[in-house]
C-alpha cells in the first residue's frame, strides 16, 4: 500500500504506519469520503484540523502542501468508493492513506454501551482510537453493528464511531457538543441545511426516539434499524435529503 508520509509518497513498509493506516503516538485525524478519487468537503476537513490541532497538541503542514500530497496518492491508489485518512501527529508527523471502502446501505441494529464517557476536556477527533473502535467490537460481538454512547450525565453523547439523529416527537435532534458529541463535519452541514435543532438528550426518553440515523464522513446517512432491539420507524425521505445535501456540498 502508498501512503504519503510527511508529503513523500512511499511503501507503507518505509514508514512507521500501521497496516490499519495509523500513525504511531498520539495526535488528531481526519476521515474524508472519496468518490472517484475525489475527496468529499475537503476544506471543510482541513478547518476543523486547524482548529483542532493546537488543542491536541498536533502541528499539520500548509493546506497547499496537503492538497499537493493528497491528489499525488488520489492519483496513484484510484478506488470508486473510498476512504481518505489525514492523521496529524503531537511529533509533527503526518501521513495520508487512500482505502477502498463499501457504502453501508442496510440499516443498523444499535445498542446502548453501558460504560459512560468523560465530557471533560476539548472534544477533538484524537488518535489513538483503540478505545472507540473497541466499542465497536463489543457491539458486534452481541449482534449489533454501533453502540450509543452516553456521558457521567446520562445524556446521549453519540454513537461509538458516528453522530447522532434522533426524532423525539416529531422533531429531529443532535446532541450538543458539550454533551460530548464530536463536531462532526456533515453533523455540521445537516445543522445548517435541515431542520435539525441541537438539544440534551436524557436517557430517561430513549424510549421516545422514533427514527434515527448513524452520521457521519463516510456513511453520510445511514439509518437506524432498532436501538436495544427496539424497532424504529424508517425515514428514508430525510435520509435521500441528506444524501443529496451532502453530494450538493462535496465540492471543495
Amino acid at each position: 500500500m502508498k501512503v504519503i508520509y510527511n508529503g513523500n509518497l512511499l511503501d507503507r513498509s518505509q514508514t512507521p504506519c500501521s497496516e490499519q493506516g495509523w500513525l504511531p503516538g498520539e495526535g488528531i485525524f481526519e476521515t474524508i469520503k472519496t468518490v472517484d478519487s475525489k475527496p468529499w468537503a475537503f476544506s471543510r476537513h482541513m478547518r476543523r484540523a486547524v482548529t483542532s490541532a493546537p488543542l491536541a497538541g498536533a502541528t499539520i503542514p500548509t493546506e497547499e502542501q496537503l492538497r499537493a500530497g493528497v491528489e499525488q496518492l488520489l492519483n496513484q491508489q484510484i478506488y470508486d468508493r473510498g476512504m481518505l485518512r489525514l492523521s496529524f501527529s503531537s511529533n509533527g508527523d503526518w501521513l495520508a492513506v487512500h482505502i477502498a471502502y463499501s457504502e453501508l446501505i442496510k440499516a443498523a441494529r444499535v445498542m446502548t454501551h453501558t460504560v459512560r464517557i468523560s465530557t471533560s476536556g476539548t472534544q477533538v477527533k484524537r488518535f489513538p482510537y483503540e478505545h472507540r473502535l473497541a466499542i465497536v467490537k463489543t457491539a458486534q460481538s452481541m449482534g449489533f453493528d454501533e453502540a450509543v454512547v452516553l456521558n457521567e450525565h446520562n445524556k446521549i453523547s453519540e454513537a461509538a464511531v458516528s453522530n447522532l439523529l434522533l426524532k423525539i416527537n416529531g422533531q429531529w435532534i443532535t446532541p450538543p457538543l458539550t454533551d460530548g458529541a464530536l463536531p462532526g463535519v456533515v453533523r455540521a452541514l445537516v445543522l445548517e441545511n435541515c431542520d435539525v435543532s441541537v438539544r440534551s438528550i436524557d436517557i430517561s426518553v430513549m424510549h421516545e426516539i422514533e427514527s434515527a440515523f448513524l452520521i457521519g464522513s463516510l456513511r453520510i446517512a445511514q439509518s437506524i434499524d432498532s436501538i436495544d432491539s427496539r424497532p424504529l420507524l424508517q425515514s428514508s425521505d430525510f435520509q435521500c435529503e441528506i444524501h443529496a445535501m451532502a453530494l450538493r456540498t462535496s465540492v471543495g
